[in-house]
This record gives C-alpha cells, sequence and structure tokens, in this order.
C-alpha cells in the first residue's frame, strides 16, 4: 500500500474512532474536546494528505444559493413561531462565547474541510468513513448517548438527530465532492447558529422541527440537481419525464413518512407496544389515526388518549354525557376489565383510521430493551 493511501486510512479511521468515543461522552463540555480533536485533524489532513481542487462552474453560485437557502429557512422557521409562540434565546456572554459559539465554529469549519479533502482522494472506503464520522459530529453538536437512559429519549435521538444527520451528511457530501467546502459551511454556519444571535426562537414543537430537518436536505438536493447538475448531461425527453416523476414521487414519499410520524398534521403514526388490543391490533402493529377534532366517537371505536402521560390505544366500550361533559370508557380487547376512571375529549388524541401490520416490530425490540 502506497505511503498516501496509509496516512488517508489512519487519518480517517482514527477520527471515526475517536467520535464513535466522543458519543458516550458527558455532554458538558463536549463541544470544546471535539472542536480541539477536529482542529488537530483537520491540520494532519491538511499537511499529510495531498489536496485536488474541485473543478465546477458553479462554484460560487451553488455558495451564494446556500447561503440564500439558509436564511429562508431561518425566515420559515420563524414564521411557524407565529402559531406556536416565542421564547427568549440565549444572552450571548463571554462564555457563551466560549464554550459554545466559537466551538461550533470550529467543528463545522473543521469537518467541512477534513471532508473535502477526503472525498477528493475518490476511495469508496475513505469516502464511507468520512461520512460516518460527519454524521457523529452532527449528533454531537446537539447531542450524547450518555444521556440516554430511557426508550423515549433514544427514539428521540433517532427521530430527532441521527435521521436528520444521515440525510443531511448524504447532501454535504454531495455539494462537497461537486462544489467544495465552502457551500456547506456557509449553510451550516447559518442554520447553526442562529439561535446563538438572535433574542428570540420559535416554540416549534420537536417533533414538526424533526420533519423540516428530514425534508430540507431531500429539497435542496433535488433543486440543485435539477438547476446545475442536468444541465451537464444530455438525455431524452422520456429519461427526463421518467426521472422527474421518480423525484416527485420519492419527495412525496418521504414527506408523507415524515408528516405520519411528526403527528403535527391531520394524520400520525404510531407502534402498538403492548399486548392489551391482541386481536385485532398486536403488537408490532402500526396504526394510522387521525387527529382528533372534536368528531363524533361511538362505541366501539378504537381510539387515543393521553393517561397520565402515557399514550393509550383502547377501544371505547360505553359513553355517557354528564353535566355537558362526554365520559369514554374504554378497554383493551384482551383485557378482562375496564380502563381505571374515564376519558374527556380532553385526554383524546386521535382515531384509529386502519393498520399496517407487523413494521412497528423493530421499535418495539429497541423499546424492550431500555424496558428490561
Amino acid at each position: 500500500m502506497y505511503r498516501d493511501k496509509k496516512i488517508m486510512y489512519y487519518i480517517s479511521s482514527s477520527l471515526f474512532l475517536l467520535l464513535s468515543f466522543a458519543l458516550f461522552l458527558p455532554i458538558g463540555q463536549l463541544k470544546i474536546l471535539i472542536a480541539l480533536i477536529l482542529v488537530v485533524y483537520l491540520l494532519l489532513t491538511i499537511f499529510l494528505i495531498k489536496k485536488r481542487s474541485i473543478l465546477s462552474l458553479n462554484k460560487k453560485e451553488v455558495l451564494l444559493l446556500m447561503f440564500v437557502i439558509g436564511l429562508v429557512y431561518i425566515m420559515g422557521f420563524y414564521l411557524t413561531g407565529l402559531k406556536f409562540g416565542y421564547y427568549k434565546s440565549y444572552k450571548l456572554t463571554l462564555t457563551l462565547l466560549l464554550n459554545q459559539i466559537l466551538p461550533t465554529i470550529g467543528i463545522i469549519i473543521s469537518i467541512e474541510i477534513i471532508r473535502s479533502v477526503l472525498l477528493a482522494q475518490d476511495n469508496k472506503v475513505i469516502n464511507v468513513l468520512s461520512f460516518l464520522s460527519g454524521v457523529i459530529v452532527d449528533i454531537l453538536l446537539f447531542s450524547s448517548l450518555r444521556n440516554i437512559s430511557t426508550f423515549n429519549q433514544f427514539m428521540d435521538l433517532v427521530g430527532m438527530n441521527f435521521i436528520p444527520a444521515i440525510l443531511n451528511n448524504l447532501l454535504y457530501h454531495f455539494l462537497s465532492k461537486k462544489y467544495g467546502f465552502y457551500p456547506n459551511i456557509i449553510f451550516r454556519l447559518v442554520i447553526t447558529l442562529y439561535p446563538y444571535i438572535l433574542p428570540i426562537v420559535p416554540a416549534t414543537p420537536d417533533s414538526l422541527a424533526a420533519f423540516i430537518k428530514l425534508l430540507l436536505p431531500i429539497v435542496i438536493y433535488l433543486f440543485i440537481n435539477v438547476l446545475y447538475e442536468k444541465k451537464k448531461r444530455v438525455e431524452s425527453h422520456k429519461s427526463r419525464g421518467l426521472k422527474f416523476a421518480g423525484y416527485c414521487a420519492l419527495i412525496m414519499v418521504m414527506v408523507s413518512i415524515a408528516m405520519l410520524i411528526s403527528c403535527q398534521f391531520k394524520y400520525g403514526l404510531m407502534v402498538i407496544g403492548s399486548d392489551s388490543m391482541t386481536g385485532e391490533l398486536n403488537k408490532g402493529d402500526a396504526i394510522v389515526f387521525a387527529r382528533y377534532e372534536d368528531q363524533i366517537i361511538e362505541e366501539g371505536q378504537v381510539i387515543l388518549f393521553d393517561q397520565d402521560g402515557t399514550d393509550v390505544i383502547h377501544r371505547v366500550v360505553k359513553i355517557e354525557r354528564i353535566n355537558g361533559q362526554n365520559r369514554y370508557y374504554t378497554k383493551g380487547d384482551a383485557n378482562d376489565d375496564w380502563d381505571a376512571g374515564f376519558r374527556t375529549d380532553s385526554d383524546i388524541f386521535g382515531i384509529t383510521n386502519f393498520k399496517i401490520a407487523y413494521i412497528g416490530y423493530p421499535t418495539v425490540w429497541i423499546r424492550d430493551i431500555f424496558v428490561d
């Protein structure tokens, strides 16, 4: 193996291992530690690996475009505050500058330059390692596995950080390989640093924020691909039409799934996590539900309601109206007894529409690990 290739393997693999280990460290001063590690590896990468220039006619255009997209994203995000309200952001202090802002800037700049240099070597193994390192860095910017102790916290990490980190780094890889590291750096600084600079931030629900994070990299990739990349290829009208239809179908599927998982729209998706409804609804099934908006509920319907902070999916067995209030008595199909007490309209948040059998089993298995 050539010396240069050995150096690339050493740098990319050791960086990946160090970042993986950092996932299990306390969140405390983690950003400073990660920033120091990445700066060291940035210097090693710059001085030990031969850099190759990215040849693209659209570098400046994409750089400006990513800056504008970042601003539009922030503006759109703040518009959600008209519905959900706002809260005060961080107070800019020297401590905040040293512990949060400067380390964040150092992390973003370092990982993107490292990514660009490694991708330019056109080595599949190194490309994969740099991608995984980028995903871990994205997670470490906001959380740590050390703080995960329950199933709900783990699922929050997966939905809010891990899946968006994968999609974001697919986009960053694409941009870095085609247009260099500047568009990624500018875009990431804009969408990451605004909470530290602006006095207020929108109180957008985490699930809706995750939906936006899932959708954004897909839209950016397709937009840039159509705007710049297709100009480089000569394709038949039929081929372009099929690809465009495929892109539209992919977007529709991804948006639909993200909307269901976010549970912030008319329909949502939830996994059956117990055996209380065995028969019609079995453990591991996923149900699609309609958000409850004062629809008429009849006996025999399966509803979703909150019981002492736990989401429950049970059947309505009796309805009473007392003093102008609806009282719903519920029971799991496989349970011998009715649920304790009764539900009111304020407790109910969904009415089941249909189920998708078995697809929720991975979620159940992961939850059982934490429960056990």
